[in-house]
């Protein structure tokens, strides 16, 4: 199925283009607030960075670029910064002498943890007069939605990995 032949063949199952247009734009302002975070505030890149880093056992700072969707200069200059704060350690890549390989340290664990914790804060002051339920609803929709992109993505790639299949 191609993608242009979605409206028009499935807009009348279940939802309306109307729901699906305020759904896309509340999520597109909230990922804008999120990146711009991301970008803008000091603790939060570095937290981003610290949890990329954490993932893996070594990571090489083109892997941690491409995983946050930025210029590898970028993060070249983070991780000299957090290399001096003694959140991470870098060493020789034994694999190719080009590259290094990043790694957390005890310190960089603990600076997770802690930055982790300020903005598990933060978004319980946005939901504070929130009832459980509400919260545990919207998070059933947001997984529920990554699946079905998830999904969506595996189909239109088709049985050939090809991104937008033709027929």
């Amino acid at each position: 199925m191609k993608y242009s032949n979605y409206f028009s063949y499935n807009w009348q199952m279940t939802v309306s283009r109307d729901d699906v247009r305020s759904m896309v734009t509340a999520l597109f302002v909230i990922n804008a607030g999120l990146e711009r975070a991301r970008r803008e505030k000091k603790p939060a890149s570095a937290l981003n960075l610290l949890q990329v880093i954490a993932v893996g056992e070594a990571v090489r700072p083109s892997e941690i670029a491409a995983r946050q969707h930025v210029h590898q200069s970028l993060v070249t200059r983070q991780i000299r910064e957090m290399e001096a704060a003694g959140y991470v350690k870098v060493t020789a890549n034994p694999a190719d002498g080009r590259s290094c390989l990043v790694t957390l340290t005890r310190s960089g664990r603990k600076e997770m943890d802690r930055l982790t914790e300020i903005g598990l804060q933060r978004f319980a002051l946005f939901v504070k007069d929130w009832r459980s339920q509400e919260i545990r609803a919207f998070t059933e929709s947001l997984e529920k939605l990554q699946e079905s992109m998830l999904a969506t993505a595996d189909e239109e790639r088709g049985p050939r990995g090809r991104r937008w299949a033709t027929s």
